[in-house]
């Protein structure tokens, strides 16, 4: 059993955009994929002649492994779809949003598992009251 959720589609993995939202929402809905940044010009392998790169794994544990076996990489990240999120456009302005955001996220932010019915409202109220 992995630590963290694994990836909605396995078969996806890999062909999500390189580019993303970073951070931020609060709340997640899927994962996508974990993702290990390499860094040639720190001794990572050149695999994209001199660029950064990223490899993408459906479970956590093997992006952690991959990570911790290749110089010059970072330690993994994952790729969440947000379908409700918070937008925080300034200190304690708290907007519940709705749509599609994909974004790169620390994985210990996965930590309280996907978002559930009424969180976010319950979270905007509580933060109101504060």
């Amino acid at each position: 059993m992995s630590q963290f959720p694994v990836a909605v589609d396995p078969e996806l993995v890999g062909e999500y955009p390189v580019l993303s939202k970073s951070g931020g929402g609060y709340f997640f809905d899927e994962v996508l994929e974990y993702r290990v940044w390499c860094h040639p010009e720190r001794v990572a392998p050149d695999e994209c002649e001199g660029d950064d790169y990223y490899c993408a794994f459906s479970a956590y544990e093997d992006a952690l492994a991959f990570s911790q076996d290749t110089p010059g990489s970072e330690e993994p990240l994952v790729l969440i779809r947000q379908r409700e999120w918070i937008n925080e456009p300034s200190p304690g302005t708290l907007i519940h949003e709705k749509g599609e955001r994909i974004a790169e996220w620390r994985v210990e932010w996965l930590e309280s598992g996907p978002r559930r019915a009424g969180e976010i409202e319950a979270f905007i109220a509580a933060s109101c009251n504060a």
